[in-house]
């Protein structure tokens, strides 16, 4: 399970250091792409097939099924990391977090999410005071105290 909450910079070529604890994770290589709400996904390799192979059974007859693929898989890009545990973000996945310098990298659950930390924070004030409701929404009839 991948948890955690990290501060990093991007360099000016694209290199981005993931937490030792994280690299442990999510193995030697590892799929990075386009995630929802303006972040990057990065999922291990063992994961990345669990996801394609439910996005296989989607009917290529939906025009949403259609999107979210184009969108989904054609940013995928395979990555391992260098000697100093960075990664290198190809530029239209950068363009596409509109990742300046400062990233926010979190762990969340089967996936790291990698933020521009302004993008991330605002995310974060936005939804705060909402959070017991969404909480309350999502865990209802649910017994998590089991």
């Amino acid at each position: 399970m991948l948890i955690g909450e990290y501060h990093h910079n991007i360099d000016e070529k694209g290199r981005l250091i993931i937490p030792s604890k994280f690299r442990d994770e999510i193995g030697k290589e590892f799929i990075v792409t386009r995630g929802l709400d303006g972040c990057l996904f990065i999922y291990s390799k063992g994961q990345w097939e669990k996801i394609v192979t439910k996005l296989q059974t989607l009917p290529f007859t939906k025009k949403d099924a259609r999107t979210f693929n184009r969108f989904f898989l054609s940013s995928a890009t395979v990555c391992e990391f260098d000697k100093q545990g960075r990664i290198n973000i190809p530029s239209n996945l950068i363009n596409y977090a509109n990742i300046q310098k400062e990233c926010t990298i979190i762990g969340v659950n089967d996936r790291l999410e990698v933020w521009a930390s302004d993008k991330f924070d605002a995310l974060i004030e936005e939804n705060t005071s909402a959070i017991e409701g969404v909480a309350e929404n999502l865990f209802e009839g649910f017994d998590i105290d089991a």
